[in-house]
This record gives C-alpha cells, sequence and structure tokens, in this order.
C-alpha cells in the first residue's frame, strides 16, 4: 500500500509539473489510486459530492457575496475615513488609520485579499497623496491585509473547520484576540517607524468631526457586531451568520447608503461563483486525496513518526510553524491547507494540542504566507494596486514580517491567547 501512494504522489506532482491545475491533479491522484488498488472507480466521484455536501460549507459563498457587496456599497471609504479620524492625529496617522481600518474590514470581509484589493486601494492612495512612498504604503497595507482571516469571519477557517472537523465557531472565537494583537505589534512598529522618519500626522479632528465619521460609518460599523454577537449569543450559528451578514450588506447598499444597485448585484453573484468555484474545486478534490491517504493508512503512519521525531507538544509546534512558513512561501493558502491537514491534524491530536489552538496557529502560518514571495498572492495584489514593482514590493515587506512572527511565537507557546475565550464564551 505505501510503494501504491507513493506512485499516486508521483502522478499528483507530475500533472503539477506538466501545469495542471491544483484541484485537476488531485483528482487525477484519486483515480490512480482506486485503479491501482482495485476499488471500483465510482467511489471518487462519491467522496467529491460527499464533500460538498456540507452545511458549514455554505458559509464560503456567502461571505464571498458579502465581501464583494461590502466593496461596491460605498462602505470602504466610510470605513477608513472613520479610522482616519480616530488614529490620524498620530505621528503616522494614516498608517495607524491603515491598521484600524483592516482590523474593522476584517469583522465584515473575512479575507485578506479582499482586504487588500478593496479598503487597501483606499489607504494606499490616501498616504500617496500625503508623500508617503509606495513602498512603504503598500508594505502596511499588505501587512495589515493578513488580520482579515484571523478575526472573525474567516473563510479560511471555515475550510479549516470543514476539513479537520473543529467547530467553526470556537475557532473564530479564538481568533479576536490574535487578530487585535497583530494589529497591535503592527501599530507598535509603525511608532517606531513615525519617531525614526519624523512622518506626518494630522491635526486631532475634535469630538464633533469624530462623531460625524462614527456616524457616517455607523452602519457598516454594526456588521462585526451584528455578526459577533449573534453568534456568541447563539443566536445563529457561523453559517447562519453568513446568510444574515450577506442580507444586511443588501440592505446597507440599496437602501441605507444608497451607492449599491440591484443591476450591479449579477455581476457580484457571478464574481462570487467563480472564487466559490475555485474553493470548492479545491475542498471537494482534496476530500477524495485524503480518503486515499486515510485508506492508505499514511496519516496513521507518518503521524507517529511525527511524534517521535518530535517528543514533546512544544518541538512539535515549531517544527509545524517552520514547515508552514516554508510551504506558505510556494504553495497557496488554501491548497497548503486542504493537503496538510490530514496529516498534521491526528499528529498534534497525538501530543494533545487543543484543536483550537492548532487552527489558529495553521492558519496565521498560512496567513503569513500570503505576503511572502515567491508565491504571496495578496503581495501581488498589493503590488499592482500601489503599483509598483514585485520585486519592490517584496524588499518593501520584510520588516513587517517581525510583528506577525511575534504574534504567532506568542500563540504558540501561550495557548490561552487562543483558549479562553472559546472557554469563556462556549464552555469547550
Amino acid at each position: 500500500m505505501t510503494l501504491i501512494m507513493a506512485e499516486i504522489i508521483g502522478v499528483w506532482f507530475v500533472a503539477l509539473l506538466l501545469g495542471v491545475p491544483l484541484f485537476a491533479s488531485m483528482g487525477l491522484a484519486a483515480f490512480a489510486f482506486v485503479w491501482l488498488t482495485g476499488i471500483p472507480a465510482g467511489i471518487v466521484p462519491q467522496r467529491i459530492a460527499q464533500a460538498a455536501n456540507s452545511f458549514p460549507l455554505l458559509a464560503a459563498p456567502l461571505f464571498i457575496l458579502m465581501g464583494n457587496i461590502m466593496n461596491s456599497a460605498g462602505v470602504t471609504d466610510r470605513i477608513f475615513g472613520f479610522a482616519t479620524a480616530c488614529v490620524g492625529w498620530l505621528r503616522g496617522g494614516l498608517c495607524h488609520a491603515n491598521i484600524l481600518a483592516s482590523v474593522i474590514f476584517a469583522g465584515m470581509s473575512g479575507s485578506a485579499v479582499a482586504d487588500a484589493g478593496g479598503v487597501g486601494t483606499l489607504e494606499i492612495k490616501a498616504m500617496r497623496d500625503e508623500g508617503y512612498d509606495p513602498e512603504t504604503a503598500a508594505a502596511i497595507t499588505a501587512a495589515s491585509a493578513t488580520i482579515g482571516p484571523i478575526i472573525p469571519p474567516s473563510l479560511p477557517m471555515v475550510i479549516y473547520g470543514v476539513s479537520a472537523d473543529v467547530s467553526i465557531g470556537g475557532l473564530f472565537l479564538a481568533g479576536v484576540i490574535p487578530g487585535l494583537l497583530m494589529a497591535g505589534a503592527l501599530m507598535a512598529m509603525v511608532t517606531a517607524l513615525a519617531r525614526r522618519r519624523n512622518l506626518p500626522r494630522h491635526p486631532f479632528p475634535g469630538l464633533k468631526d469624530l462623531w460625524l465619521a462614527y456616524k457616517r460609518a455607523h452602519w457598516a460599523l454594526m456588521t462585526p457586531v451584528i455578526l459577533f454577537g449573534g453568534m456568541t449569543a447563539g443566536i445563529f450559528t457561523p453559517t447562519e451568520a453568513a446568510g444574515v451578514a450577506t442580507v444586511y450588506a443588501l440592505i446597507l447598499g440599496l437602501f441605507v447608503y444608497r451607492d449599491f444597485a440591484l443591476r450591479d448585484l449579477p455581476d457580484l453573484i457571478v464574481q462570487t461563483v467563480e472564487t466559490t468555484g475555485v474553493v470548492l474545486a479545491l475542498v471537494m478534490t482534496a476530500s477524495a486525496f485524503a480518503w486515499c491517504l486515510s485508506i492508505s493508512r499514511i496519516p496513521q503512519t507518518v503521524g507517529p513518526m511525527i511524534v517521535d521525531l518530535a517528543g514533546n507538544p512544544l518541538v512539535f509546534l515549531l517544527a509545524v510553524n517552520v514547515l508552514l512558513l516554508i510551504v506558505g512561501c510556494f504553495m497557496e493558502a488554501m491548497a497548503a491547507m486542504l493537503i496538510l491537514i490530514p496529516i498534521l491534524v491526528p499528529a498534534a491530536a497525538q501530543f494533545g494540542i487543543d484543536p483550537v489552538q492548532f487552527g489558529l496557529i495553521f492558519v496565521l502560518n498560512l496567513m503569513i504566507g500570503t505576503i511572502t514571495p515567491p508565491v504571496g498572492v495578496v503581495l501581488f495584489v498589493t503590488a499592482k494596486v500601489a503599483n509598483i514593482t514585485f520585486e519592490a514590493m517584496s524588499r518593501a515587506i520584510v520588516p513587517w514580517l517581525a510583528p506577525l512572527l511575534a504574534v504567532l511565537v506568542a500563540i504558540t507557546l501561550w495557548p490561552p491567547l487562543t483558549t479562553w475565550l472559546p472557554k469563556l464564551i462556549m464552555g469547550r
């Protein structure tokens, strides 16, 4: 069986080298497995269909649609305006506003790419207009965009929860403190940079202007309150929260801000279907591939080997961090997650590591990977928005990795940073 598994992994790698899309290469590997083992080929389509038949997975297209509507409904400029009014008077104010806006937007979109391409467009333009060099503006925007999938709602956490059979509500709650720590660490670095470079700041707007900025953004700012409050109060599940958020986004765009028209909805639905199609194709074929791994007892074999080599939970977690950071440099986050979950999650369970803590470590590692070359998708998006070369973007982001890595080390060494809030609210 081990030899057969080596052969199908070879099929998978050859398909990737030939330029076959990742989801198709995993599907081919699954068919190769059943052919070599004599299992009826019909089991692969059944596994693929079974993976799609998941209630929690319904949250994915709904959160994607909500983010698309928010980006088109005049929400981003209101958020950035409010963030600027709150912290723009600090030295390097627009840098701080950039980070605060990402925290607020994270409670709506749950996507690093949506943050970088949505509110990031406004942030980079405002910073360049105020004299910031484009590399600094782009680097701060990219670094703060990684907060998006950590603070709930979060598309990567939905995918992780479905794939690893971990409570999505628990993962959402666990992301709040690390997300705020990421924002705090980035703002601390901005403070040090602002003093060294004597960065500009706005005059304090006064309480009246601050109130006006809040009123202008009030209904947008209520989105994370409604989502988080509803989930923690048990009014709706994370999946149902995605539906509530989508309807709320439509109401904001159509009736409150009126920056969105029904004629725009078909295009947004098409964009959502395209994005969802890619996500679902990966999830479904990865499920079939993971079934092949399970049948061949690869996780059951590799897991104990990893446990024996690591020796204790801390060494294991440090090794996982190094592995995921390296993988994140070369592989898209969703694909890496779907491939590595069946192997690493059972090993973590053998060490008694809290599955929610491990989920946050997993997701944060791969989100940092989105801003590391050569395959950092957020770097590509931000470089395009800032109109700078990818090489310049890659050099500029390096110092901003330090505060994010510091938070990663903190949640690795001190589990309560991720487990305290879920235990407090859910009693898990």
